[in-house]
């Protein structure tokens, strides 16, 4: 008998899933504010952390007029939240931004782990082979070198404000580091704050 009510309940929790719509949410809607961090906020705190790099008079490349560029590197961006955050979410967005603007340019060859796309380094490897036409091998002593890191660190504190709500405040804090000098040329920090029921669960 057990059995029986366990299949039927299975059965028609199955039938009710089945029968609820999935629908596109506009790109900018907020309509739909979750506890956790969602791509609304890390597009605020990456669209307002590019405004400020691209509006820095210190972050002005010297022959900028003659297309110079300065190369950036990403170091690491420490999440200390209690979800599961790709961090790439948030430094994407402002390389992406950054390169547009034509202001600073990413390497992909250096990184705080090892290289971001190892093909650079790989591609050297066929300075020997009889199959490649080495006029064509990438030589050694071509890579650039990175003028300034991007670092960071995303914060979370949550605190209970009555029985019933909680406030869960986000910190987006992030710092652009001159590696000639290793002084921060630039540094922001994004707060973010929501309000919602103690039963709500922020990972």
């Amino acid at each position: 008998m057990k059995n029986k009510i366990l299949t039927a309940t299975l059965i028609g929790a199955t039938l009710m899933s089945g029968c609820q719509s999935t629908s596109y949410v506009p790109k900018d809607s907020k309509e739909i504010v979750t506890m956790g961090l969602s791509h609304r906020d890390f597009d605020d705190a990456a669209n307002q952390a590019l405004n400020e790099i691209i509006a820095s008079p210190l972050l002005v490349h010297p022959q900028a007029a003659q297309g110079g560029r300065y190369i950036m590197a990403i170091s690491n961006v420490v999440n200390d939240t209690a979800q599961r955050i790709d961090t790439d979410q948030l430094t994407k967005k402002i390389r992406v931004g950054l390169l547009q603007s034509g202001k600073f340019i990413t390497t992909t060859a250096i990184g705080l782990n090892g290289a971001e796309d190892e093909m650079t380094a790989k591609v050297r490897e066929l300075q020997n082979s009889k199959l490649v036409n080495q006029a064509t091998v990438k030589q050694n002593g071509t890579v650039i070198s990175p003028d300034f890191s991007l670092s960071g660190k995303i914060i979370q504190r949550t605190n209970k404000i009555d029985r019933s709500s909680q406030l869960v405040d986000y910190y987006f804090q992030l710092t652009l580091t001159q590696l000639e000098t290793g002084l921060a040329y630039w540094e922001g920090e994004y707060p973010i704050s929501k309000r919602g029921s103690n039963d709500s669960v922020t990972w």
